[in-house]
């Protein structure tokens, strides 16, 4: 069993930044990413990282996120600059297990970016 703990989500003027923190209660994480989900929309993966630290990012973030992870403290880590409206909604934060084909999430951490 994995638990993931989010931390770091607000309230930001356009053009600001935040940062959201991970923490993982396992270990042996293949995969981390963030996902978000903004009201009446599905959710969508926003940034993934490998172990090996490969990063994966949707379009619309290109650029302006930054994925990070510390292998040794299972933690990950979204910087978010620039962020506008279309930003905010509930980030979760995601963790595969090696060999698992199942997904862990966190409670979900709100961003709001104001105009």
């Amino acid at each position: 069993q994995v638990q993931l703990v989010e931390s770091g989500g607000g309230l930001v003027q356009a053009g600001g930044s935040l940062r959201l923190s991970c923490a993982a209660s396992g270990s042996g994480l293949s995969v981390m990413g963030w996902y978000r989900q903004a009201p009446g929309k599905q959710r969508e993966l926003v940034a993934t990282i490998t172990a090996a630290g490969y990063t994966r990012y949707v379009d619309s973030v290109k650029g302006r996120f930054t994925i990070s992870r510390d292998n040794a403290k299972n933690t990950a880590s979204l910087q978010m600059n620039s962020l506008n409206p279309e930003d905010t909604g509930v980030y979760y934060c995601n963790a595969v297990r090696w060999g698992s084909p199942m997904n862990y999430w966190g409670q979900g951490t709100q961003v709001t970016v104001s105009s």
